[in-house]
């Protein structure tokens, strides 16, 4: 390992990702469990970010607290494709009545770092720094189309993946048919694999090169029309924002 590598400082920022919805408040032992450290080690770390001001306890489960936004505002506030794209969503969202999503892959997942909503197509909700699985969103396939496609077959063969619903394409083979599908056809769908009765579609957004730089996405419920309805509908219009943003990210 580089000598200049913090081991402390990644097990910091590891206790700290690991909250979430689904996860508000946890314990020592389920820090643990979630960072895949020791109980003694999540201590220490949770005990220093509680005494940072990053988090709070009552002395048997801890959760953040709003210092943890000014993480995310830095990002958000240095970095210029989110600030470029909330207007580009926005005027999305309220063309379409719909959701638009800005997203960057991570590790397994893609990222939500812009997002518009103008009515909410997922129940469960969505935010910036939500995270889908890469495997069975729109968001997620049309980032994997962007690598070569061995890494791509590499990642997708080493991510965990389940049915969330008894829609999801998630056997390896079928999931890497749909990326390729995607790299010949430029944007890539997904029709209830996330949530039942949600249909979503992503375009790449591109550099200069037509390197792949984010992807853009927008769902919508599926009693409102049928998937073939939606792409016929909704995809120049998402190819026209990306195209956009292309040119406001990479003007002249």
């Amino acid at each position: 390992m580089d000598k200049n590598f913090v081991a402390s400082l990644q097990k910091g920022m590891e206790v700290l990702t690991c909250f979430g919805r689904q996860h508000s408040r946890l314990t020592v032992s389920e820090v643990a469990r979630l960072t895949g450290g020791s109980p003694a080690s999540a201590r220490r770390s949770l005990l220093t970010l509680r005494a940072l001001g990053y988090l709070d306890s009552d002395g048997k489960r801890f959760w953040l607290l709003p210092k943890v936004l000014l993480v995310a505002h830095a990002y958000l506030a240095s970095r210029p494709t989110p600030s470029l794209a909330q207007p580009l969503l926005d005027a999305l969202s309220e063309r379409t009545r719909e959701s638009a999503s800005l997203g960057t892959l991570l590790e397994d997942d893609a990222i939500i770092i812009a997002r518009s909503t103008a009515r909410r197509s997922l129940s469960i909700g969505l935010g910036i720094g939500s995270r889908l699985p890469a495997y069975c969103s729109a968001l997620g396939r049309v980032l994997l189309a962007s690598l070569p496609s061995g890494e791509a077959e590499r990642r997708v063969h080493a991510m965990p993946r389940r049915a969330l619903t008894p829609r999801t394409v998630f056997e390896a083979d079928a999931v890497l048919a749909l990326v390729d599908r995607c790299r010949d056809e430029g944007y890539a769908g997904s029709d209830g694999e996330l949530e039942l009765g949600v249909r979503s579609m992503a375009v790449p957004v591109l550099d200069r090169d037509g390197a792949t730089v984010a992807g853009m996405s927008i769902a919508v419920r599926s009693e409102r029309m049928e998937l073939i309805e939606f792409r016929d509908a909704f995809l120049p219009t998402l190819r026209k924002a990306s195209a956009k943003l292309t040119a406001r990210l990479y003007p002249g």
